[in-house]
């Protein structure tokens, strides 16, 4: 990650016209931006093209970026709120959340397993909303902590826990309905 003294650095440099200076930020987040981006829209051209119009926002709006948080915070706010606009826009059926790869030394039977978990839990995920999905996805799968996912949501830490415990609950739930269904079917 990039350090705050190194981003102010670069911001200052923008600011003062060096435009390879912003590239060296773009660098610093693209592949997070994109992560956050292909987490809301499902979809790697999308999420590609998010991430682009987010960086091209944030160069535009960097006279205005107030510096009471960090440039990556913000950057992450416009990330995530470019990818929400867009999705509602192109309406697309939310898809896997991670891509199941078989290792070696994995079993079949361990991979249909596997495979069965991720679709009952998608569907579970299916069920909530764009902001608790992504704050479960960035806490549960990408490890971020509470104080990560809410500076990324721009939203405060008891919110984001409440968030988070609440949106559990839910997929709890949902998993029980969707997990009742399938034995009515086998």
């Amino acid at each position: 990650m990039i350090s705050e003294k190194q981003e102010t650095e670069w911001i200052d440099r923008v600011l003062a016209g060096d435009t390879r200076a912003y590239a060296e930020l773009v660098d610093g987040y693209k592949r997070f931006a994109f992560t956050i981006a292909l987490k809301v829209v499902e979809n790697r051209a999308d999420a590609e093209e998010v991430a682009q119009d987010s960086f091209i926002k944030a160069y535009q709006g960097l006279r205005h970026f107030n510096r009471q948080s960090r440039f990556s915070t913000w950057l992450y706010r416009i990330v995530f709120n470019t990818a929400v606009s867009f999705k509602r826009t192109h309406k697309r059926v939310f898809s896997g959340i991670e891509k199941v790869e078989v290792a070696d030394g994995y079993s079949v039977q361990g991979h249909l397993q596997v495979q069965d978990q991720t679709r009952f839990i998608q569907r579970a995920l299916d069920h909530l909303n764009e902001a608790d999905r992504l704050a479960v996805q960035l806490y549960y799968i990408k490890e971020f902590s509470v104080e990560e996912v809410a500076q990324l949501m721009g939203q405060n830490e008891n919110t984001v826990k409440v968030r988070i415990h609440r949106a559990r609950l839910r997929l709890g739930n949902e998993l029980q309905r969707i997990l009742k269904g399938e034995a009515l079917t086998l």
